[in-house]
């Protein structure tokens, strides 16, 4: 079954995501930048030795940095390197351009991040390669930004080969070249294996993918669970997902992080009045309510508390109401002595206000 698959999906799917795409914004912004080692996050030193790397360019990277590494860690071994604080609002702002760019080839894309997505162009009438060159090329001449893109014909073969040409590079995976890059493919890089399962594998004389492949369905799953069912298609170069480009959105919600910690309720109140209008102006845009509420707050400490608030029927779209909610759960729990980092209100089991409206008719 799996060799039938592989040599009869005839999909041309590609991965595109841009290089560094924080540090890049930066470096295009202040061209100084390119020349040293930069960090995206905050510098610990001005942050009594909180936070975690958000992203780095190739040249902090060839120091050992990496995403969601500790800053002090970060510092420790680029000692010279820059930090910046992230501006969401700006890359946010490239990041529509560049999804922009996407839709102006298919209606079929599924956004993974801001500077991530899979694009389902089976129906194109161009190569999958000139496909690439065109998006990138694009990119390039609206945002002056990089990309790297794997082409193939299912997700897994795509994200892999976006990751194997970094940074602005494409590569193109097709069947006849499938298996030889899967048997050649560090055992590390495959798809969901941390450190316990690498630990574990290793032990096992398993270093690659041709090595995973001399194991039987049945010996992986014994040693890995399910897990090991997705390492034995993985090892063949299978996957069934399709380019999910159709899916309802599943929560609506808006963050705030602090460079300066909040420390007293009178300021937890001003941001949860703020975050709850961006939140209803949102959901009210989109024609959406939503049952559940979701609270989040992360003091200076990093520990983060979530809290949730489910009502039978929709919430009602009341910017007092909610921000007073959220407030209540804020005081049930922090004590006096608290520094904040950030908050979030959060809508999910979302439906369309359309179909509330209509039931409210209904009798």
């Amino acid at each position: 079954m799996g060799e039938f698959l592989t040599t009869s999906d005839s999909r041309k799917i590609l991965h595109v995501d841009l290089d560094a795409f924080y540090a890049q914004i930066e470096m295009r912004d202040n061209p100084r930048l390119k020349k040293i080692p930069l960090i995206v996050g905050r510098d610990p030193q001005q942050s009594h030795g909180h936070g975690v790397v958000a992203t780095a360019n190739y040249l902090a990277r060839q120091l050992g940095v990496h995403s969601a590494m500790s800053t002090v860690e970060a510092k420790r071994l680029a000692p010279q390197a820059v930090f910046l604080s992230p501006d969401f609002d700006k890359y946010r702002q490239n990041s529509r351009q560049i999804h922009a760019i996407f839709h102006a080839y298919t209606h079929k894309v599924e956004t993974v991040a801001l500077d991530e997505a899979y694009l389902d162009l089976t129906d194109h009438a161009l190569s999958g390669a000139t496909l690439a060159a065109k998006i990138r090329h694009d990119i390039l001449k609206e945002t002056k930004l990089t990309s790297s893109i794997g082409i193939s014909y299912n997700k897994l073969l795509a994200k892999l080969g976006s990751e194997y040409n970094k940074p602005n590079g494409v590569t193109l995976i097709d069947h006849q070249d499938a298996q030889s890059f899967m048997d050649c493919l560090p055992i590390e890089n495959f798809r969901g294996v941390g450190k316990q399962t690498l630990s574990k594998l290793l032990a096992m004389n398993i270093h690659n993918g041709l090595d995973l492949r001399q194991l039987s369905q049945d010996q992986l799953r014994a040693n890995f669970g399910k897990m090991g069912e997705h390492l034995y298609w993985q090892a063949r170069g299978v996957h069934f997902g399709q380019v999910d480009w159709q899916r309802q959105r599943q929560s609506i919600g808006k963050e705030e992080t602090f460079d300066r910690p909040l420390r007293t309720r009178a300021e937890v109140s001003i941001e949860f009045q703020s975050l709850a209008k961006r939140v209803v102006d949102n959901m009210q845009a989109k024609k959406m309510v939503g049952r559940t509420l979701n609270i989040k707050m992360r003091a200076d400490s990093y520990q983060t508390i979530t809290r949730a608030i489910t009502l039978s029927e929709p919430w009602q779209l009341d910017v007092s109401n909610l921000a007073r909610r959220a407030q209540e759960i804020f005081d049930s729990s922090f004590e006096n002595d608290f520094s904040i980092r950030l908050l979030g209100l959060t809508f999910s089991n979302l439906q369309s206000n359309l179909y509330v409206n209509l039931s409210l008719f209904d009798d």
